[in-house]
């Protein structure tokens, strides 16, 4: 399968990074054909400027022109995996700024054509999707507050993938509080996950 993988985590130091290298190393040997983004990396800029703004549905190809790689990619992609620490309650801000500026009209979705209708889904190329990440709190609190990192990529991008898009959510809670045995514990869930897609 093709897969996009995102990352974001500033520090290549990190459990997150450690996540990253063994998503990519299981994917690859499971198989998959892998196009990787590193943001912090690769100097992503995160930040929607207002000609950007004002270009937004008349001249969205000024801003696909900034980042066409990351356009086609996406296009290219038929599973998206996205690899982050959840940072109050969503992703960083590198990856919020990545959706605001790859994810346009006429790539991701369409406009809808009047009042009470949602956008037109473009992504039908995605069957997959795969998010992981780590959080500081309790997953009793996260429930509570009705997980709004994951409601992000499972109900509210989830509509514009294919119809039979598979949905995988791995997710370590406690981060600041987790062992050693936690952390190997949760890479060796993470692993076993992916090779069985």
């Amino acid at each position: 399968m093709r897969l996009l993988v995102i990352f974001a985590h500033p520090s290549r130091e990190s459990y997150g990074a450690t996540l990253y290298d063994l998503a990519c190393r299981t994917l690859l040997a499971s198989g998959h054909d892998l196009r990787c983004h590193d943001l912090y990396r690769e100097g992503f800029d995160p930040v929607l400027s207002t000609e950007e703004w004002q270009n937004y549905l008349t001249r969205t190809d000024t801003i696909i022109a900034k980042h066409p790689d990351h356009v086609a990619d996406l296009q290219w992609a038929e599973g998206l995996v996205v690899i982050y620490p959840t940072w109050y309650y969503g992703a960083p801000a590198i990856l919020k700024g990545w959706l605001e500026r790859v994810w346009l009209p006429g790539i991701t979705f369409e406009v809808s054509d009047g009042r009470e209708r949602r956008p037109k889904p473009k992504l039908q190329n995605i069957r997959l999707f795969v998010g992981i990440t780590t959080s500081g709190s309790p997953w009793w609190w996260i429930r509570l507050i009705r997980d709004p990192g994951r409601s992000l990529w499972t109900r509210g991008l989830r509509p514009l993938f294919n119809m039979r898009c598979k949905l995988v959510w791995q997710q370590l809670y406690n981060m600041n509080h987790t062992t050693d045995a936690d952390r190997a514990g949760f890479l060796a869930k993470v692993e076993r996950r992916l090779k069985t897609l």
